[in-house]
């Protein structure tokens, strides 16, 4: 049971504006942590590579999107900085996308749900103390 004493499965599809507001919450989720991820990429490629702040950040970003590095890195230390985010850019690319894409996913399995019980939700529900 939850919220409303219906099962999750058995509740109404939550209204457009519920979910966008939830679509809202994830963006700014995710862009929050993209934004401390680009910054934590440009402050390694700034200290480890000695790029200047403009190219660390561009290194970071291109990084982290997936593009690949602009600036060659010459040092021990900038090289295995590099192997280290490059590694954490393609899990936080990952989350990224599942944070963005959760509430529709959420939203088209419980439309296709209450598809599926053939719009009998409220009427199959019991009358009894822990049905309501």
């Amino acid at each position: 049971m939850s919220r409303g004493g219906l099962p999750s499965a058995r509740r109404p599809l939550p209204s457009r504006a519920r979910f966008f507001r939830h679509l809202l919450r994830n963006g700014a989720l995710a862009a929050a942590f993209v934004a401390s991820s680009l910054t934590i990429g440009a402050a390694g490629y700034h200290w480890y590579g000695g790029l200047r702040w403009l190219d660390a950040y561009l290194n970071a970003a291109m990084i982290l999107t997936g593009m690949g590095p602009v600036d060659a890195l010459t040092t021990d230390e900038a090289k295995l900085f590099a192997i280290a985010y490059t590694l954490y850019s393609g899990v936080a690319f990952l989350t990224v996308t599942a944070v963005l894409l959760a509430p529709v996913a959420v939203r088209v399995m419980h439309r296709f749900h209450l598809e599926l019980d053939g719009g009998e939700a409220s009427s199959s529900v019991e009358s009894t103390p822990e049905g309501r």
